[in-house]
């Protein structure tokens, strides 16, 4: 059973920063391609950014390029999202995935994502 875990949310001001970390259940799923994705109230969740298995390719949402970045460890079985020049619009629950066959290549559609984790709140206040 894959497990994702996420945790790192939390409360701050427009312009500070945060690190979400999704720790996965096993290291079979660190070969599998990461997303983080992210759903505000009364919003569809959208895409925030991925990573593929083997750590060489990796996207992003227009609305978050060169101001989050996203990285894994293998040997912590985790993977990180790291959110500097937050602003009050990225607002929302933040939920790590993981897909299955995506070792060279990353995923930005949520459909493709088989392991969801329960979300960490990012309340950013102006």
């Amino acid at each position: 059973q894959v497990q994702l875990v996420e945790s790192g949310g939390g409360l701050v001001q427009a312009g500070g920063s945060l690190r979400l970390s999704c720790a996965t259940s096993g290291r079979a799923v660190m070969l599998y391609g990461m997303g983080w994705f992210r759903q505000a109230p009364g919003k569809e969740r959208e895409f925030v950014a991925a990573i593929s298995g083997n750590g060489g390719n990796r996207d992003y949402a227009d609305s978050v390029k060169d101001r989050f970045t996203i990285s894994r460890d293998s040997g912590k079985n985790t993977v990180y999202l790291q959110m500097n020049s937050l602003k009050p619009e990225d607002t929302a629950v933040y939920l790590c995935a993981a897909a299955k066959g995506t070792y060279f290549t990353v995923l930005t559609t949520s459909p493709g994502y088989t392991y969801w984790g329960q979300g960490t709140q990012v309340t950013v206040s102006s």
